[in-house]
């Protein structure tokens, strides 16, 4: 009986410390965030811009040649080969925010694979890696750090390697996945083609003082400002993945500590049933020799 009472004590002992481990880890996260929310703010606004000039550019442009024989427009086809770029974590610890990305991006393989078009994977963040690594299937081009730390230079690097497989033919597509911030307690899926580019369209409201004269260099305008809106969607997408990340984890160590809580509770009550339990046999030892010896 006394070993077990030691090791009831030595289990609620390692409950309390993964406790403190844990509520420690949901600080950390929570200051991470609003950090990490700030930025991608920042970098939303400035994103929102980039596809309001782009998308008046882009009317100038098609108003004097047809916009779609631009590379970076012309319509995709449903055959091919396909690069898809995502987004996971360095670390776990963050309930199913990698796995969950992990898990779309295997869908969307599947069902491109089903029309006959061959993929390809770029893959940033450690988590991915390992598992496509452990899974034995081929990843063509990865960074590690580079989702925990987001860098605008890094980033273009990146996926230009995928821009100019695209301008040169060798691929058709180019998907971005990543898992992205909601709000402080919700992370969202998010799939963008980057290339070819859909849906900037002018808007009515534009106020951009803008003016693109009909030339031969317009269109070199708008590939200019194509790429950097590319350049800027992989940057923000490591923002935004950064920020769902710390809110994943968040949740997760929260949870973690609630359920320390939970279990170091029951092991207290499960020591004090054992300890009764002791002393109730401890006093009927005693009465019994005490009756023996009458």
């Amino acid at each position: 009986m006394g070993n077990n009472l030691k090791d009831i004590r030595k289990q609620i002992s390692s409950v309390l410390n993964t406790q403190k481990t844990t509520r420690a880890m949901k600080l950390v996260s929570t200051s991470k965030l609003k950090k990490a929310d700030e930025m991608a703010r920042r970098s939303k606004t400035y994103a929102n811009k980039i596809v309001e000039v782009l998308g008046e550019i882009k009317a100038k442009v098609a108003s004097g040649e047809n916009v779609q024989d631009n590379l970076y427009f012309a319509p995709a086809g449903e055959t091919g080969l396909v690069d898809i770029v995502l987004v996971t974590a360095d670390k776990g610890l963050c309930g199913g925010f990698n796995i969950n990305t992990i898990k779309e991006v295997n869908r969307i393989i599947a069902e491109h694979k089903a029309k006959n078009a061959k993929v390809r994977l770029r893959v940033i963040g450690k988590k991915a890696i390992e598992y496509y690594k452990f899974n034995e299937i081929e990843i063509l081009d990865s960074a590690v750090g580079l989702s925990a730390t987001p860098n605008y230079a890094q980033a273009a690097e990146f996926i230009n390697k995928a821009v100019n497989d695209y301008l040169q033919g060798i691929t058709s597509k180019i998907i971005l996945v990543h898992n992205g911030f909601k709000n402080m307690i919700s992370q969202e899926m998010k799939i963008s083609q980057l290339l070819p580019i859909e849906g900037i369209e002018s808007s009515q409201e534009c106020s951009s003082i803008l003016e693109v004269e009909p030339n031969e260099q317009e269109n070199e305008v708008l590939n200019q400002l194509a790429n950097k809106y590319i350049e800027f969607s992989m940057y923000y997408a490591l923002v935004d993945s950064l920020a769902a990340e710390h809110s994943a984890r968040m949740q997760a160590m929260d949870a973690a500590t609630n359920n320390a809580g939970e279990l170091a509770k029951s092991l207290t009550v499960a020591y004090n049933k054992a300890r009764q339990e002791a002393i109730t046999t401890e006093l009927v030892e005693i009465n019994t020799g005490v009756e023996s010896m009458k």
